[in-house]
């Protein structure tokens, strides 16, 4: 936290994202033999490969913990697991690294990977094992969504009427759908019927069903995987023992039957920066990888000296195939990854599925989506470049909106974004508990479909520049980012052309707009 004061009090905030933009464009010295990068399948650079993991597993908030410790102690140094050329890049953008300490934690860390590589391996075999005995059923055709939750998924004793990401992509996909069943990774969930295809569990993106034959041929293909890596440890050099365990999943796609795939296996924005290394040799055995957005807001503030870099990572993406809600979205991955980016609008994409009803509330309700506020100790970590998800921000945003909608006797339907508990800002919780004893605000469970509470309500302002905006517009309600100190700028393509409104006065011209008093004659609350 000191390290962050630092930052600010020299005007120095977008120092981390500077540092993160280098490293997620800056070259590595990889190169990798046949064990691994020799694959036919593999049509990517093996450098830009390596890159996106490490990205993924160490240049996450953990090495912007780091960098801040290193200026918030006085004579402070990076010690962090890091590869010599990401060493090199932080030293340039003016940080103290301790080479020795960083080198260390750095072979540390390798050493620790190529032991969970190996243990994927044994795990994977004793699966196959397992299945032989077992006498699992054949795969039929079938698509499979990678890294989803609970939340992601219709219930088997409602919403299975009702559009969510299996009925929309059901429909993207058009008639007949040539599919007999979906599959996920959620071992929990209960199998449920999504107009007439099946959605059910399945442990990892493989059915597991083997044969004795495919089993010798995984172990044989392993060992010289983790012998290789082993040999190159030895020489000093990497990248084979820190993609060991992505290796093995490789192995298993090139040892089981072409047929065994999925048709399509979809992959979703929360993990942007890494494509798994199976999905090459999928691809060419004809499986479709699909890299899908289920939000919008993945891109930094404009502000009066112009647009921000990209977040790290985006400039990393190797992804075949996108799916965006709009030309703006498109525009956002051509810039990240290049104009011969194979792009697909399709609108919103549904993406949770509420397990709560929605409370009876007035047809002139006016739906609001803010960003929680975590405690400092959290969102200094983030290295964030502009203050904008802060309690300062956060808290006028609410309570201007909540004290226009009580001048107009208007229903208010706050929807959070998620439940952080005790990480969400102390003067927020504060804010939270006086808005909710106030009669006309409903504040709603945050697992409630924001599509349903859009639905029921007449208007919508969201906080600049969340989702919930796009989807209003898409079901015709009326819809504005709400930007209370008047910090943001009016023309930014982040908001994906919804109306910017600033201050309170454009906030209350805005509502005597949109909501006619036919509609806010009651006050009315669940």
């Amino acid at each position: 936290m000191r390290g962050y004061r630092y930052l600010r009090s020299t005007g120095s905030l977008g120092k981390i994202v500077e540092v993160k933009s280098s490293l997620t464009t800056q070259p590595l010295k990889a190169q990798g033999n046949p064990s691994t990068f020799g694959h036919e399948a593999i049509d990517c650079s093996k450098e830009k490969i390596v890159r996106q993991y490490l990205l993924l597993r160490i240049g996450g908030v953990n090495l912007n913990r780091a960098l801040l410790f290193s200026l918030g102690k006085k004579g402070g140094t990076v010690a962090f697991p890091l590869p010599r050329e990401w060493r090199e890049v932080i030293a340039s953008h003016g940080f103290r690294v301790d080479n020795k300490k960083c080198a260390i934690l750095w072979w540390g860390y390798i050493c620790a990977l190529f032991l969970y590589g190996v243990a994927q391996y044994i795990k994977i075999a004793s699966s196959g094992l397992f299945s032989i005995f077992k006498g699992c059923p054949e795969p039929r055709r079938h698509a499979y969504f990678e890294n989803l939750g609970l939340e992601n998924l219709p219930k088997a004793s409602r919403e299975t009427d009702r559009e969510n990401l299996f009925s929309w992509y059901l429909h993207l996909r058009g008639e007949p759908a040539e599919l007999d069943e979906i599959r996920h990774g959620v071992s929990k969930a209960e199998q449920v019927l999504v107009d007439g295809v099946s959605v059910l569990p399945q442990q990892g993106p493989f059915p597991s069903k083997w044969s004795f034959h495919q089993l010798a041929a995984y172990c044989t293909r392993g060992f010289v995987a983790i012998s290789a890596a082993a040999f190159e440890i030895l020489r000093g050099e990497w990248w084979e023992a820190l993609l060991l365990n992505q290796s093995a999943l490789l192995t298993l796609v090139d040892v089981l039957p072409k047929h065994y795939l999925a048709k399509e296996y979809l992959f979703h924005n929360s993990t942007w920066m890494y494509r798994p290394l199976w999905t090459y040799e999928a691809a060419r055995q004809g499986a479709k990888i699909i890299f899908y957005f289920y939000s919008t807001n993945s891109q930094g503030f404009k502000t009066s000296a112009g647009y921000p870099i990209l977040n790290y990572g985006w400039e990393s993406m190797t992804w075949p195939n996108y799916l965006v809600w709009d030309e703006y979205q498109a525009d956002f991955v051509r810039r990240a990854v290049g104009a011969s980016a194979n792009i697909q609008i399709v609108g919103p994409i549904p993406f949770q599925c509420s397990p709560h009803q929605m409370p009876e509330v007035h047809a002139g309700a006016v739906a609001i989506f803010d960003v929680t506020p975590h405690r400092d100790s959290h969102y200094q970590t983030l290295g964030q470049e502009m203050e904008f998800y802060t309690p300062d921000v956060s808290l006028p945003f609410l309570q201007d909106i909540c004290d226009a909608a009580e001048k107009r006797r208007v229903t208010i339907l706050w929807k959070r974004k998620r439940n952080v508990g005790r990480m969400a800002h102390p003067r927020y919780r504060h804010l939270g508990d006086r808005l909710a004893a106030k009669n006309h605000v409903t504040i709603l469970d945050p697992q409630t479909s924001a599509a349903q509470v859009i639905e029921r309500c007449a208007a919508v302002i969201s906080m600049p520049y969340t989702s919930t905006a796009l989807i209003a517009r898409e079901l015709g309600k009326p819809t504005a980012y709400y930007d209370p100190l008047s910090s943001l700028q009016r023309d930014d393509r982040a908001a994906h052309g919804i109306k910017i409104i600033q201050g309170r006065q454009e906030l209350a011209k805005w509502m005597e707009e949109h909501l006619s008093s036919a509609n806010t004659s009651d006050l009315i609350h669940a």
